[in-house]
């Protein structure tokens, strides 16, 4: 399974965890669900219907707002 970033625009903490994964050399997808509103639904079954970025996908572990996460 890919690392993948789910993130949207004007998010603070979409941003600070880019800078961190970046800072520890961590490659990631970045999907920004405002520009693929269509993948939404697959967000959704990650985070057991929660309505929040970021999610952190590293393989098969599964991290969501681990430091705080904004609505959409």
């Amino acid at each position: 399974m890919a690392n993948t970033l789910w993130t949207k625009a004007d998010c603070s903490y979409c941003d600070d965890l880019r800078r961190e994964l970046a800072a520890r050399g961590v490659v990631v997808e970045e999907i920004d669900i405002d520009k693929s509103p269509h993948l939404v639904p697959e967000l959704l079954k990650i985070t057991g219907r929660r309505r929040i970025v970021p999610v952190l996908v590293l393989g098969t572990r599964i991290e969501v707002a681990p430091h705080g996460g904004s609505t959409f």
